[in-house]
């Protein structure tokens, strides 16, 4: 049987080899079949019809009409119940649903053209309003499927199809320098030294022409970057391997970073050496970790490291989703490559690939509960940053449990503090202090003062909420003292937030105004960082009445929609409403509906939005 493929990026259509396939007709039957394919979930059909026909005499009906043209298109069995939920035939494919959740042989070059390419739908602003989100989601996706085949295609040696993937990734993000820094590796790789130079030189003056940037560091060191030579006479045995291994967890313990991460590059290039396949991922596999938590790196040398630990085990870093390797014995080192993968996918503000990752992570995590308790809570945080917060209290609760069984004070502390977040958000300010005190007291004990910004910042913006300035105030200044003397610039950008927002609550708009300047030029990797201080500052510049105000909001909503920050996304709407835009007005009660966040409702009742 010839495959069939639903064609929704571009302009739709339904394509199958040797013929021509019945097409649905009207742009508004394309509309449900594109809504209920990213609905996987399922959506009821009452917000279905108001969303799609909101001036209809008889919403429910035109939907009936709409749902029996599908049926007709795609066969009796594929849409039904309430809620509504598409089944594609066997032998049916669907491009944009393929794009969110690749199976282990898709070419991510064939994922192209924006959803429903050339249909609008201005009479549905709320329908409008949604593509518009999901076009942006799907670029993101496009652009992350690229740059991770890309690093797989470098660590299994394809240095020229890693350069094609990150050619064509630059296309989609001119400004990523993560692909500028993967396209130099594969260069340096295929031995093109000058091309490389020259690649550097482009995005060199691209950022100084564009943004007034110098050059992105990871664009810097893939070009100049080499390991530390170990010495000549020096062997390369497990067990010197293991010494340096040793030697790096005792100086990362001191504080002694830099120290660290030299013998750990040496233990990396040993263990090539060695021939040992499992030393090297674990080596590369603990040398990417210290430079995500010890040194703040997220770029493309830690996806490099991590893809390259994954081809060492004998893993394949292309099978990006579905039933990977399957059959596969657990894995310590498995596990942890994948879950730093899918942190950085949360991170990155991608959260249908960290799904992914993290999966992939769980299973080869099954019997040891301190990896699980560590999977359970970067689940948490996506859960938490998409405002999925039933999911993420779960998540977190697990992992908690998990990590004190375990006897792990760090992972406790990590996990406490993220539910005391959740909490926060939600505007549950008892649970959310007590979570962080106890965060508090672990790091206290574990002389943890890396992970002390973020802790500090929230109680401090607990006490804020509750109105107890005189105690928040130093302890947020304490979070933006701790992470401005560890360069973090994902801390750095929430603890700017919190001092603008006690500077408001201060009625100091200047002192706000000045604190977010601060934030915002900061180049935080953490994306719901940023899009939260986007927010703090669409709110003051509304106060102030500053033209500012739409183009913050705008910001929020595009960065929000690219990573699937839904409550974020929310309150950029409700911003463009006190502004005046009407359509986003009557989006907003649609959006927030699905978002079981007390806190927001208050925040949009406040407002009149709701």
């Amino acid at each position: 049987m010839a495959e069939t493929w639903i064609r929704l990026l571009g302009p739709p259509r339904i394509e199958s080899a040797g013929t021509a396939p019945r097409q649905p007709r009207g742009r508004k039957a394309w509309a449900v079949l594109a809504y209920l394919a990213l609905q996987p979930g399922g959506t009821g059909r009452t917000r279905t019809a108001a969303l799609l026909f909101p001036d209809a005499e008889d919403p429910l009906g035109a939907l009936r009409w709409n749902l029996s043209e599908l049926r007709r298109t795609l066969g009796t069995e594929s849409i039904g119940g309430d809620p509504l939920r598409l089944v594609l035939p066997a032998g049916w494919n669907c491009d944009a649903m393929a794009a969110l959740a690749p199976s282990k042989d898709a070419d991510p070059r064939t994922f192209d053209g924006e959803l429903l390419e050339g249909l609008t739908f201005e009479e549905c602003p709320a329908f409008e309003s949604w593509l518009e989100d999901q076009r942006h989601r799907l670029e993101n996706a496009f652009l992350t499927l690229l740059y991770e085949a890309s690093l797989a295609a470098l660590a299994a040696g394809r240095a020229d199809d890693a350069v094609d993937l990150a050619t064509r990734a630059l296309h989609l993000d001119p400004f990523n320098a993560d692909c500028h820094a993967v396209l130099i590796k594969a260069l340096v790789s295929l031995g093109e030294y000058r091309r490389a130079r020259e690649q550097a030189d482009k995005c060199r003056e691209l950022y100084r022409r564009e943004l007034g940037l110098g050059v992105p560091a990871e664009v810097r060191r893939a070009l100049s970057d080499a390991a530390p030579a170990a010495e000549p006479g020096l062997p390369a045995s497990s067990a010197a391997v293991r010494s340096y291994l040793d030697a790096a967890e005792a100086s990362l313990s001191a504080g002694s970073v830099d120290r660290g991460l030299e013998q750990l590059r040496l233990a990396a290039e040993l263990a090539q050496r060695t021939g040992d396949h499992h030393l090297l991922a674990e080596s590369l596999v603990t040398l990417s970790g210290a430079l995500i938590h010890q040194a703040g790196g997220r770029g493309a040398e830690v996806a490099d490291l991590l893809h390259r630990a994954l081809k060492s085990e004998g893993l394949d870093p292309e099978a990006l989703q579905g039933a990977r390797n399957p059959g596969r014995p657990a894995s310590r080192v498995a596990a942890a490559a994948y879950r730093e993968l899918g942190y950085l996918s949360v991170q990155r503000g991608i959260p249908d690939r960290a799904a992914g990752w993290l999966e992939q992570a769980a299973r080869a995590a099954d019997g040891f509960d301190d990896e699980r308790s560590r999977i359970l809570a970067i689940q948490g945080m996506a859960a938490s940053d998409t405002a999925h917060y039933t999911e993420a209290l779960a998540a977190l609760v697990e992992s908690s449990r998990l990590a004190t069984a375990a006897g792990g004070r760090r992972l406790l502390a990590f996990s406490q503090a993220l539910t005391g977040r959740v909490h926060l958000l939600r505007g549950d300010l008892e649970p959310a202090a007590e979570c962080l005190d106890r965060a508090q007291e672990l790091i206290a004990a574990e002389h943890w003062t890396a992970f002390e910004p973020f802790v500090a910042g929230l109680r401090g913006e607990t006490f804020l909420a509750a109105g107890r300035l005189e105690d928040a105030a130093p302890l947020i200044d304490r979070s933006w003292v701790m992470a401005d003397v560890a360069g973090d610039h994902c801390y750095l950008t929430l603890a700017a937030g919190a001092k603008a927002r006690l500077s408001m609550a201060l009625d100091d708009q200047a002192a706000a105004e000045s604190w977010l300047k601060r934030g915002l030029d900061t180049t935080p990797w953490y994306l719901w960082y940023r899009a939260r201080l986007l927010d703090t500052a669409a709110e003051v510049a509304i106060d102030a009445g500053s033209p500012a105000a739409g183009d913050y909001a705008d910001r929020l909503g595009t960065m929000a929609s690219r990573g699937a920050l839904r409550e974020l996304l929310v309150r950029a709407h409700s911003h463009r409403a006190v502004l005046g835009d009407a359509a986003a007005a009557e989006t907003i009660p649609w959006l927030a509906k699905d978002i079981d966040n007390p806190a927001l409702n208050e925040y949009l009742t406040r407002r009149g939005q709701l």
